[in-house]
């Protein structure tokens, strides 16, 4: 072979290459979502593993601990609850709220965190920054920096910060659903306020259901569990670091201990990070979560269920009740039916189940496997609805006008305001981390007055708290009628 020739097949060889790496780089920086460009993890991963030469020790944890504990973080709180005691001799002669003084109570908790951007957007669990009113975020190299709440998730306790900064170290992100019961796994936190931690065990479940959300979350809002169980030791300070395999890739977000004492006593659980990915792509993107509905009430098939309806046996997932107008109604799917796949994944728990339906958004089409009273096998695809029953995504736009200071809104019923004996005021719908819950709101209160003028809409009422620079009074009502005043700083 002459070297012109040489030359050509190299240059050919190179251009190769180099056509569908450009096109991965083209699509990746004009993607219209900030979640694609700045999660940034698995960028590098293909060098690594280069650089690894092939060779992995199942056994040797070294390098996945060295990859891991620079992408891990500790995370400190700061709360502060706020009550307001009224003077009613001074409110008399000079209006609302006139006289009162605040009393405040302070209290500090600590987590974990993983960076998932160079920028610097963390992953946590919500119940770690719940109710802070300041955040410190710790490196492992011992720097410091304040955080600002992106969005919460209560459903799946899950929660994204932000850090100010470049070139911050990122994980990689693996795939949860490859996971299997018996491999190995590694637990990097910073527990009993220990940085740098890295505990070592196995998968032990997958798709586990410990009902630990349900007794957390508020009346309006809908679970989704689904945990990675393993036996590598978790404690308190655990709370939203990272479970990684043996190539150092995330795989979960740790998140609570099985335990009767309040230390680790054997089990620890992890919400998988196919689920995780979902989630925080949508806080960063929206700032919410953009959560699809099946409309269904479901049940994990027992021996009971089975003997009762007849099943032949006990795979996949009871329907016990369809609700009217939903997705699965409207892709006429019957009560006593059963799913038995979503997608090409088989479901055999609510928790699965959950998790599958989980990592969709509305307007998302779904293929679902069922099979019906009668044992023949039908595959559907319908369409997923949010809450409200809409296929359409929420914009940052109508977000806005919705939501404020961690919480969301609703305005109040005619039948509410006649037992109340009031015309105006408007409802929190839910509420996760940020200043209103710092203050001790909650689900159902109802706020009637924004320094002393009365509040009649959801708009008007979150315009006010988001463009405000300066001191807030608000004059508040719980469900039973008692009004109260709350004041903060902005």
């Amino acid at each position: 072979m002459n070297y012109l020739s040489f030359f050509k097949i190299f240059g050919i060889g190179l251009l190769g290459g180099a056509i569908p790496f450009a096109t991965y780089v083209y699509f990746q920086s004009s993607s219209g979502f900030l979640s694609d460009r700045v999660i940034d993890g698995n960028k590098n991963s293909y060098a690594r593993s280069v650089g690894l030469n092939g060779v992995s020790d199942a056994n040797d944890f070294t390098q996945a601990s060295e990859s891991t504990i620079n992408s891990v973080v500790h995370v400190t709180t700061k709360v502060v609850q706020t009550t307001f005691q009224r003077d009613p001799f001074q409110e008399f002669f000079n209006g609302p709220g006139a006289g009162g003084r605040e009393f405040k109570q302070y209290g500090s908790g600590a987590g974990s965190g993983v960076i998932i951007s160079s920028e610097g957007y963390i992953i946590t669990n919500n119940h770690v920054v719940d109710n802070a009113s300041e955040i410190e975020v710790i490196l492992n190299d011992n720097s410091k920096y304040t955080a600002k709440i992106v969005g919460t998730d209560p459903a799946t306790d899950l929660a994204v910060l932000k850090i100010e900064g470049k070139g911050f170290k990122a994980i990689p992100i693996g795939n949860s659903d490859d996971l299997k019961i018996g491999q190995w796994v590694l637990a990097v936190g910073n527990p009993f306020n220990l940085t740098s931690t890295v505990t070592a065990g196995i998968v032990s479940a997958k798709a586990r259901n410990i009902n630990l959300l349900s007794e957390r979350s508020g009346k309006d809002v809908f679970p989704i569990e689904s945990f990675i169980q393993t036996d590598a030791a978790v404690n308190p300070g655990n709370s939203g670091g990272a479970l990684v395999n043996t190539n150092g890739e995330l795989v979960g977000i740790n998140t609570a201990i099985a335990s009767q004492t309040g230390s680790y006593s054997g089990y620890s659980f992890a919400i998988p990070v196919n689920l995780v990915q979902k989630v925080m792509r949508d806080l960063i993107d929206y700032g919410i979560v953009q959560r699809g509905f099946l409309g269904v009430q479901i049940s994990d098939i027992t021996q009971e269920i089975k003997e009762k309806e007849g099943l032949p046996n006990l795979k996949g997932v009871y329907l016990a009740k369809i609700n009217e107008g939903g997705s699965a109604d409207k892709a006429g799917i019957k009560d006593g039916e059963v799913i038995l796949k979503i997608g090409s994944k088989e479901v055999n728990s609510v928790a699965s189940l959950q998790e599958e339906i989980g990592k969709r958004r509305p307007g998302d089409r779904v293929s679902i496997t069922l099979r019906k009273k009668n044992g023949d096998e039908v595959t559907k695809e319908l369409v997923l609805r949010n809450q409200d029953g809409e296929t359409s995504l929420v914009t940052k736009e109508e977000i806005k006008k919705n939501v404020a200071l961690g919480a969301t809104f609703i305005e109040l019923t005619d039948k509410e305001k006649k037992e109340l004996n009031i015309t105006y005021g408007i409802k929190i719908k839910s509420i996760g981390a940020g200043k209103l819950q710092s203050l001790g709101l909650k689900v159902g209160t109802i706020i009637t007055k924004v320094n002393n003028e009365t509040i009649s809409s959801v708009e008007q009422l979150t315009t006010k708290l988001n463009d405000q620079n300066r001191g807030i009074l608000l004059e508040i009502m719980s469900e039973s009628g008692r009004r109260e005043y709350v004041g903060f700083g902005l």
